[in-house]
């Protein structure tokens, strides 16, 4: 990938985590602006070889939260944000990407969890949360495992992301 695109991605990851974690949304002034510069960029890197890569994986990037979206899991920031990646680094890094951020959120999540309740408590609430999935059918679960603030999950993509740019291949690349 093209330095110039690394840099921007990488610009644009650190705006949004700071955006996020200050307003709790990633905003379309940055998603946008960088789905419209990385079409453009593969563009004239690639003529139409790198506008289809790119629509590609912007496409992908959207499809690949917007289900999580749909049932209320993340913020329509956070969806946009993934199409903007996928739309710098393509199809295959945005699923490497994708792949890494649901690895970074889950321990986010865990961390976020044990500062919450202190670890011996997650570890049982983890712990009465898989019961009540095997026993009770999958309900009441979620409402044991509910923390009081919101995560960000822009945190998530972008250490996801930059995981990717940095040289993990999830799936062997």
């Amino acid at each position: 990938m093209e330095q110039v695109l690394v840099t921007t991605l990488i610009t644009i990851l650190v705006i949004a985590v700071v955006v996020d974690l200050h307003s709790s949304r990633i905003p379309n002034w940055l998603t946008f602006p960088a789905m419209g510069f990385a079409l453009v960029a593969h563009t004239w890197l690639n003529g139409v070889h790198g506008i289809l890569f790119s629509l590609a994986g912007l496409g992908a990037g959207l499809g690949l939260l917007l289900l999580v979206y749909l049932a209320g899991g993340i913020g329509a920031g956070d969806v946009k944000l993934m199409a903007a990646v996928g739309a710098m680094v393509g199809p295959y890094g945005v699923l490497s990407a994708a792949l890494l951020s649901a690895l970074a959120g889950g321990l986010y999540a865990l961390g976020a969890m044990g500062y919450q309740w202190g670890l011996a408590a997650t570890g049982q609430r983890l712990v009465y949360a898989a019961c009540g999935v095997v026993l009770a059918g999958g309900t009441g679960w979620m409402k044991e495992l509910q923390l009081p603030f919101k995560l960000r999950y822009g945190l998530a993509i972008a250490a996801g992301t930059l995981l990717f740019l940095g040289g993990i291949q999830p799936f062997g690349g």
